[in-house]
């Protein structure tokens, strides 16, 4: 059922398919038989278990191999240029540098994607993705939205352990709904068991009870099932008639390890440190014995159903068998094989600093690993993968015996890598423990704090993130440091409890740092916060100084920064009413992160441009737009709370009578999110909302929420956000005859934007003049 199913799959491309299972399970098995019944070209690369620094390798392996059969190839292609050398008579001259690791990365999946478009019609299989690289994981959530015309992708990836996750399966997790289609590989069933028993075994009728005892015994794995019944198939006689019969994996290799001399198990344990498929040279100097002596020993080994001849050497039969070897040799002989491989692999160039730092850590070599660890993550960096950095550096935070001040090295490095990388649900406890260490150098404090704050920003943890920025400032002596953090903290649409006056206050310490550190990246930074800050309080020169900084050099010549500085000013000018001019600067923003390839910010286009549309009033398909975003919020966490404030607000807004619960359960839920993480713009947002919700039925509930919305606002200072509250409180306060309490509410949200330009207010004020004249 399921071959036939990837048939179709991959006869009407294009398609992107997930075939996941436990170990064992028979998903290359399953890929084999479906290539051997396919025409035309196939593509296949394989994952292995220790990959190096070195990002796409699995999909560049697949690509070399067919690199005689390109196509025309788009220029972007030259972009793979310095990663597949021995290519560059046949791909296009590498471009220049763009100076953004993240535009390189973007570029080099752009290069990815259209050398596969040189190899269509083809069939790309990509196996065992749990263990990929995550350049290769990135490049796969790229293709979800930008599928190859004619090309299949199926990619087979072990199924997560209960309650743990790969970052294949998260990058999957938030694909587009329908971009990929899984099949799940179950274990084999009775039937199965039988009629494989029945053809192994050579019997007419097998007995039920060795069906069922295969079963029990093999949890129906393929792999376990095929190597149990192949052993009773070599021991011939009855299969039942002796107890001892192994029929678990672990026994079945006993049971073919037991003729081998102890020449042979030495070597074959060796292979089993070294990897799935062992070179046989690095294999010969890590044991001391001439290349002949090794070769016959896996030459036994095979012959003893160890080893399968894979055509490019023996390998192990899989890695479940491969596994249970190792497990077999003595623990203290495991750590000394893995120590005599780091150093034979140290001969070796270029370093293998990545399998180094394997075989280091398993050797119990705490100072060589960090060493072979670090070296791995600075070329992961330098070749513009942050994720597989970060990957390396978080293991070295492992080592209990790490000096303090490497430690507090290793850590900076992995909060730079963890910022635009995947890691950073894992880095944040990391970098939490460190800073609770009070002997932490200061300058290490103020860096890692920075870091830290940034973090907990990106992931909605608004406050947290805030405030952790705030306890770093002090210890950045370096005003090119000091500059861009305060700018952050003049930022007024993200946190409660800091009033307007505050947020002046550090937009002018970030001015003074930026111009003392001479460093124009720092001076626009603030300069780009200034005019955010400008926005939000409705000062009328905001508009003045995007104008100058959109024309000048500096975001010119920073495309990426101009981007979000543009979907910044948009969701300011929402806030204030100005919706002509956030529909502009949204489609700038959106424009430069098209022309700059910058996916990181999609979902921050894509939020901005649903807030907006809910703004303006265009509620039609709303609802599901949302929702959608929702759902693939990973992407860029900080979105979520915004995402999910707007679709509280379209089902208030869409809701008919007596159908509220909905609309009513989604915005107390939003409310109480925000409280717990500070976020106060969606805060108020939702209160409000809540507040014109509860109005028709139950006014005393609506004043409570208005009320509240309109405490938040005061403590901030920015009053063009209170515009529905007050015109909530104006309508309850006139049907209940106090039209005091109205003109009280409205003459405070008057004076609040007295001088500002704040459109959505003072519409709100002409209206609660009409309910409360005079």
């Amino acid at each position: 059922m399921e071959l036939a199913l990837l048939r179709r799959l991959v006869e009407t491309p294009p398609c992107l398919v997930l075939l996941e299972g436990e170990a064992g399970i028979g998903k290359s098995r399953l890929v084999a038989e479906l290539l051997a019944g396919l025409p035309g070209r196939r593509l296949i690369g394989e994952c292995d278990d220790v990959p190096e620094p070195f990002p796409l390798g699995v999909l560049l392996d697949a690509v070399r191999a067919n690199a005689d059969q390109f196509g025309p190839l788009n220029p972007v292609a030259g972009a793979l240029a310095p990663l597949l050398p021995e290519l560059t008579d046949v791909l296009p001259a590498a471009p220049a540098p763009l100076g953004e690791p993240a535009a390189e990365r973007h570029r080099l999946l752009r290069a990815v994607a259209a050398v596969l478009t040189a190899l269509t019609p083809a069939v790309l299989v990509l196996e065992d993705l749990h263990w990929a690289d995550p350049a290769t994981c990135e490049f796969l959530g790229y293709l979800s939205n930008h599928p190859v015309p004619d090309l299949a992708v199926l990619v087979t990836a072990r199924t997560p352990a209960p309650g743990g996750s790969t970052p294949i399966h998260d990058t999957l997790a938030r694909t587009p709904p329908g971009a990929v289609t899984r099949v799940p590989l179950g274990p084999l069933d009775a039937d199965d068991v039988r009629r494989l028993a029945a053809r192994t075994l050579r019997l007419d009728d097998p007995p039920q009870r060795l069906t069922t005892t295969l079963l029990d015994r093999t949890a129906g794995i393929p792999f376990v099932v095929e190597e149990v019944l192949r052993t009773l198939a070599e021991r011939g006689g009855d299969p039942l008639a002796d107890d001892s019969v192994p029929f678990v994996l672990r026994d079945v290799l006993l049971w073919r390890l037991r003729p081998l001399d102890e020449a042979t198990r030495e070597v074959l344990g060796a292979a089993a440190a070294l990897g799935l498929a062992p070179d046989q040279r690095i294999l010969a100097s890590v044991l001391g014995q001439s290349r002949a002596a090794v070769d016959a020993a896996l030459a036994t080994a095979h012959q003893a159903g160890l080893l399968h001849d894979a055509g490019d050497g023996r390998r192990f039969r899989h890695h479940l068998a491969r596994q249970v070897v190792y497990d077999l040799v003595p623990s203290e002989t495991r750590e000394w094989l893995h120590l005599r491989i780091a150093r034979v692999l140290e001969q070796e160039l270029p370093r293998p600093v990545a399998q180094l730092a394997h075989h280091y850590r398993l050797a119990g070599s705490g100072a060589d690993f960090v060493r072979n660890a670090e070296a791995a993550a600075d070329l992961a960096t330098e070749r513009g993968d942050d994720a597989t950095a970060a990957g390396f550096l978080l293991q070295t935070m492992d080592v209990a015996e790490l000096p303090r001040p490497v430690r507090a090295r290793l850590a900076a490095k992995l909060g730079r890598s963890a910022i635009d990388g995947l890691s950073q649900a894992a880095a944040i406890p990391v970098l939490e423990r460190l800073l609770a260490d009070r002997r932490l150098p200061p300058g290490a404090r103020g860096e890692l704090g920075l870091v830290l704050g940034r973090m907990l920003r990106q992931q909605g943890e608004a406050l947290r993130g805030y405030a952790e920025i705030e306890r770093a400032v002090p210890y950045l002596r370096a005003p090119r440091r000091r500059a861009p953090a305060l700018a952050v903290l003049a930022a007024p649409d993200t946190v409660v409890g800091r009033h307007v006056d505050h947020h002046l206050a550090q937009c002018s310490e970030a001015e003074a740092a930026a111009a003392a550190s001479g460093d124009p990246a720092a001076d626009l930074a603030v300069r780009i916060a200034r005019a955010s800050l400008l926005l939000e309080l409705g000062d009328p020169a905001a508009w003045a100084v995007i104008a100058e900084l959109r024309t000048g050099a500096a975001l010119a010549d920073r495309p990426r920064e101009h981007a979000r500085a543009c979907l910044n000013w948009a969701q300011g000018a929402m806030h204030a009413g100005h919706l002509d001019q956030a529909a502009a600067l949204l489609a700038s923003g959106r424009e430069l992160v098209d022309e700059t390839g910058y996916e990181r910010l999609t979902a921050l286009v894509e939020a901005t441009e649903l807030s907006l549309d809910r703004a303006a009033g265009r509620l039609d398909g709303l609802a599901e737009r949302l929702t959608r975003l929702i759902a693939t919020s990973e992407r860029m966490p900080v979105t979520l709370l915004d995402a999910r404030v707007e679709l509280a607000t379209v089902l208030a807004r869409t809701a008919t009578d007596g159908a509220v619960e909905p609309a009513e359960r989604a915005l107390c839920e939003v409310i109480a999110d925000a409280r717990r993480v500070g976020a106060i713009w969606p805060l108020v947002q939702a209160l409000s909302v809540l507040a014109r919700l509860t109005l028709p039925g139950r006014p005393d509930e609506a004043v409570r929420h208005a009320t509240d919305a309109l405490s938040l606002v005061r403590g901030k200072g920015l009053w063009a956000w209170a515009a529905e509250a007050v015109l909530v409180l104006a309508e309850a306060a006139v049907a209940a005859g106090e039209p005091a309490r109205a003109t009280a509410a409205v003459g405070e949200l008057a004076a609040g934007i007295e001088g500002r330009d704040a459109p959505v207010a003072r519409a709100v004020l002409r209206r609660c003049r009409e309910l409360v004249p005079g």
